[in-house]
């Protein structure tokens, strides 16, 4: 929140006649006061945007620059951190980065995490990490194998090398096998490349791919592929988590709340302006196909306006829905037991955003 200055200016005396003061002395008194007071009021109000952006926080995003990320990269080119007090830092993600162990250490300060498993999974493990809001409100992702391969069924998955995104999915992949009936020791599974040519070679029996990016590359590369989503055997997988530290919710909260306002501000100019939100992530990442990227903001934008994300608003957390995927995942053993969801989920600051700011 902008600091207030509030200035009074001073009591003027009470008229005593013509001045004996020399009316160029006067005028330059005049002029010298005029300027000071300017000053004055320069230094005081110029200090507020100064001591609000002095409130540097950083988001570490868990994948590389993409239109993925579309709603942070628009939020901080169109100033709404800014304006909401903040300097915000965003640092792309990687395969073998874990967003949530970045944010439970405090190397970041906020993240844009796995999903509803990733956030189920830290609470198990007693991370102290927060979910603030949820992005994607169906699973986005998939598993793929060859047409022609040896992968017909999930039961077929025994004894194959399996990729996956280790940014959360990989409790998926495990909870699937396990509705197959399949135990960890049954099957590989290990963190997959940026590049989806170890796949396309055949280098791995099984990979995982998104809806709005490595399925599009798959296919764009003429390979017909046998797809395995998560919801076909009982599986939703809400995903792309707002999260954050508990310190920052004890400590800082108005901090917190001007990260998710101006977050999902930038999300709905996002998804309203597909175009000039492309060309602001391309102009962090320059060496983005234009082309796809445009695909992807509209795949996510379906995603983000599935279910409560059009009748509640962005970013909204349907907690019944995470209870069903807790009961998936404590039967797949990815998880021990039930979470506390009061510490888990904070669906205080989602609730206190204007809703101008994330309703469509």
């Amino acid at each position: 929140m902008a600091t207030q200055v509030l200035l009074h200016p001073p009591v003027p005396a009470k008229p005593t006649g013509e001045s004996s003061m020399p009316r160029m002395l006067r005028k330059n008194h005049v002029a010298g006061s005029a300027l000071l007071a300017a000053a004055a009021l320069a230094a005081a109000f110029g200090a507020v945007p100064s001591a609000v952006a002095q409130e540097n926080v950083s988001v570490r995003l868990k994948w590389l620059a993409q239109t993925q990320f579309a709603g942070v990269y628009v939020a901080r080119a169109k100033g709404y951190y800014k304006n909401d007090g903040l300097n915000v830092t965003i640092n792309p993600g990687g395969p073998n980065l874990n967003a949530e162990s970045l944010v439970a250490s405090g190397s970041d300060t906020f993240a844009v995490g796995g999903g509803i498993e990733s956030s189920l999974s830290s609470a198990d493990k007693k991370l102290p990490i927060v979910t603030l809001a949820m992005f994607h409100q169906r699973t986005p992702f998939v598993l793929v194998a060859m047409e022609d391969g040896p992968v017909k069924t999930l039961q077929d998955f025994k004894g194959k090398k399996i990729t996956a995104f280790f940014t959360g999915t990989q409790h998926t992949v495990s909870a699937m096998m396990a509705k197959a009936g399949l135990k960890p020791s049954d099957y590989s599974l290990t963190a997959q490349a940026v590049s989806m040519t170890p796949f396309l070679n055949r280098e791995v029996d099984v990979a995982m791919t998104t809806l709005y990016n490595e399925l599009v590359v798959v296919r764009n590369r003429g390979a017909k592929v046998r797809v395995f989503a998560p919801d076909d055997v009982g599986i939703s997988v809400p995903r792309d988590t707002l999260i954050t530290h508990q310190k920052m919710v004890a400590e800082k909260p108005k901090v917190v709340q001007g990260f998710i306002n101006a977050t999902l501000r930038g999300w709905k100019y996002a998804i309203q302006h597909p175009v000039e939100a492309t060309e602001i992530v391309m102009a962090a990442a320059p060496g983005l196909d234009k082309a796809h990227q445009l695909q992807m903001i509209s795949e996510v934008s379906k995603l983000m306006l599935a279910d409560g994300g059009t009748k509640q608003g962005l970013g909204y957390m349907d907690l019944e829905k995470y209870k069903l995927a807790q009961s998936i995942l404590i039967d797949a053993k990815v998880i021990s037991g039930p979470v506390n969801f009061d510490t888990t989920f904070l669906p205080r600051f989602w609730n206190a955003v204007p809703t101008a700011d994330k309703k469509m």
